[in-house]
């Protein structure tokens, strides 16, 4: 009876104890949960404010012009006819080039590094990557009309006589070789976007439990079958983050997309032909829109380039939501 009641005693003290401990870190849990809380609202706050601001300011250009804006191909800041459909198909052509370079060299690279790599070679071109990621996008953009464009341009004429050639898709291959264009600027955002995505890769495929790689390495599969049908369908709903984390950034690249598409106010079905995108063209003319319409054109653009980044974030969010879902139900 006293072993019980003195048990009894300590649990009793324990739990005073507890209780005393957790009424004496409240004030900070509480104040910590209210400042993260704080925080994530002005978060949303700033972008609903961001939005709020570009639909007013675009308001006119809107107003007058209606849905015509966004399937119009004219803009002549001199009669005052503004229409968006050059940019939204510029913007949209190089963001899909640059994801179709980018997605496969960056799973190439982040397999190299986590499955392939010497250990001693890991952290050099881990840093490589990380440091393509640090260079300024202007950098990218001098380099590209500096030195890339020059070379990409003596390349364009077996471009125009083998590309140019196939039935069908040929047409997307033929033009004057300038070098500067659509494909340039597409090839350039794919370089740019490559480290983002690359490195949310490698970390991804580095998590995967090393007892699943090795059990399939043991029953004799290869390499690419252990990335295919271990470590991809592992990590997808990461990787899966990371590409459209991706496009994100290429969707709202600004200067190197500036120096090298063209700057061209036409659409063209070839990809070597000079053109132009939301983000370049409000670069350029921003400080030449001497009218209100003009201004609220180039503003509304603004509001078209953002809506667009976030249907393809929410987007993304929802496959997300669907690959994590899809995993519950199959474990």
């Amino acid at each position: 009876m006293r072993d019980m009641k003195a048990s009894g005693t300590a649990i009793a003290v324990l739990n005073g104890n507890t209780s005393a401990g957790k009424h004496q870190r409240f004030p900070a849990d509480f104040l910590f949960r209210k400042l993260t809380g704080t925080i994530a609202l002005l978060v949303a706050l700033t972008l609903l404010a961001i939005m709020v601001a570009l639909l007013i300011e675009g308001s006119h250009a809107l107003h007058v012009f209606g849905w015509r804006f966004l399937v119009t191909t004219t803009w002549n800041p001199v009669t005052g006819q503004f229409g968006a459909l050059v940019f939204i198909v510029g913007t949209l052509i190089s963001s899909i080039i640059a994801m179709l370079i980018a997605i496969p060299v960056s799973f190439g690279i982040a397999l190299f590094i986590s499955e392939m790599a010497p250990r001693w070679l890991r952290g050099p071109v881990s840093t490589a990557i990380e440091l393509l990621a640090a260079i300024p996008s202007i950098i990218y953009g001098m380099w590209g009309l500096l030195v890339f464009a020059p070379w990409f341009g003596s390349i364009e004429p077996w471009i125009n006589d083998h590309l140019g050639a196939i039935p069908g898709l040929g047409m997307l291959f033929r033009g004057p070789p300038m070098g500067i264009g659509m494909l340039t600027a597409g090839i350039v955002l794919g370089i740019m976007v490559i480290p983002f995505i690359a490195a949310i890769m490698r970390d991804v495929f580095s998590v995967t439990p090393a007892p699943l790689k090795e059990s399939a390495y043991a029953l004799g599969s290869t390499t690419w079958e252990v990335a295919r049908y271990v470590i991809l369908p592992y990590t997808r709903t990461a990787v899966t983050g990371g590409i459209f984390l991706g496009l994100g950034r290429a969707l709202g690249e600004t200067m190197a997309v500036t120096f090298i598409i063209g700057n061209s106010n036409n659409l063209s079905a070839s990809l070597l032909m000079p053109g132009s995108s939301i983000a370049s063209v409000i670069a350029n003319e921003f400080t030449e829109a001497t009218t209100p319409l003009y201004k609220s054109s180039l503003l509304a653009l603004g509001l078209i380039l953002f809506l667009i980044t976030f249907v393809v974030l929410v987007f993304a969010k929802l496959l997300l939501l669907r690959l994590e879902r899809s995993a519950g139900s199959k474990a």
